[in-house]
């Protein structure tokens, strides 16, 4: 699937679509994902901020995505685990940016060649309109050879 079918495939996916979670952009060779979370009447908590369940959503499956497209079939990328850290009150727009760089593609390949498998954390920040953080969501992917890619031992 190409980058701008999943884009809109993933604007009218209904967790997303009824979160008012947008994906504004998704570059075409996935180096880069943009994602806003549009507050509205029901996606506020109690106290009139981001639900903080919408807040990790909006942020979950990129990192994933973009590293399994950018490593290409001969490997195995999954999310392993995740964690966000809630720094102050998201109200109106947030957004969070994924870039994600030849240079850590490189270190990856160079860490799995071998065929282990390989833990990394990637970090993206979410920002009010303002350029402000509102949370900082961790997520830990797995990144390994297939079995047939594997060197003979």
């Amino acid at each position: 699937m190409s980058p701008r079918i999943l884009r809109l495939y993933m604007n009218l996916w209904p967790p997303f679509l009824l979160s008012g979670v947008h994906v504004t952009e998704l570059a075409p060779d996935w180096s880069r994902a943009r994602v806003e979370l549009r507050q509205r009447w029901f996606n506020r908590n109690y106290v009139g901020s981001h639900f903080g369940g919408s807040l990790f959503a909006m942020t979950d499956p990129f990192w994933m995505i973009m590293v399994l497209q950018r490593l290409g079939r001969d490997y195995l990328v999954w999310d392993q685990a995740g964690e966000i850290e809630f720094l102050k009150p998201g109200r109106g727009t947030v957004a969070a940016q994924f870039d994600l760089p030849e240079a850590v593609l490189a270190e990856l390949r160079e860490a799995a060649a071998g065929g282990e498998k390989i833990l990394r954390w990637f970090e993206t920040d979410i920002l009010d309109a303002s350029g402000e953080r509102v949370a900082r969501v961790r997520k830990r992917l797995y990144v390994r050879l297939k079995r047939d890619q594997r060197p003979a031992n």
